[in-house]
């Protein structure tokens, strides 16, 4: 069973959102990091309350209550990433919330996490990793088909001011 990364290289590793201050750590790296794509995309809380930016404890909580597994990739003490995984069902697993710190972008973080997740699913019997992306973001869709990650369809939901992309990776 999957329950940590570590590179002792770098002290960077990925552990379980377990207590209440990981939570509120998980919170601000969650805040940080989705408020940079809220203004790229003129996101507002009144527009977009679902929007991980405006997110809050409260939802963090009925999340981990609901199952959805949650992880924080650490660099030493300070939380720079976080994801959540969802079992969608026996073969799918949604990848949540995926955040890395706009000072520690560029740096492989990322893609720790998605490895992390890929492992995690596989381990779990799954067969995809699911996503859902704010279409209009080019860079992040590239970068998402960099790692495999393909299309499945687009949805407009009414509570949303942009289109939402879904995207999946198939597990080899």
């Amino acid at each position: 069973m999957i329950t940590a990364e570590q590179s002792n290289t770098d002290n960077i590793y990925i552990r379980e959102v377990s207590s209440e201050s990981d939570l509120e750590e998980s919170l601000r790296t969650v805040k940080t990091s989705f408020i940079t794509v809220a203004k790229d995309f003129n996101l507002t809380e009144k527009d977009n309350p679902s929007n991980p930016a405006f997110t809050n404890i409260t939802k963090l909580k009925e999340m981990k209550v609901n199952g959805v597994k949650m992880y924080g990739l650490y660099v030493g003490i300070k939380q720079e990433g976080f994801v959540a995984i969802e079992k969608a069902n026996d073969e799918i697993f949604y990848m949540e919330r995926l955040a890395v710190h706009p000072t520690s972008r560029h740096k492989g973080y990322g893609r720790k996490l998605i490895d992390f997740v890929v492992e995690y699913a596989k381990q779990n019997g799954g067969k995809k990793v699911s996503i859902g992306i704010i279409n209009e973001n080019e860079r992040l869709k590239n970068w998402y088909k960099k790692y495999g990650f393909e299309e499945t369809g687009l949805k407009k939901f009414e509570h949303m001011s942009f289109t939402v992309c879904f995207m999946e990776k198939v597990l080899l």
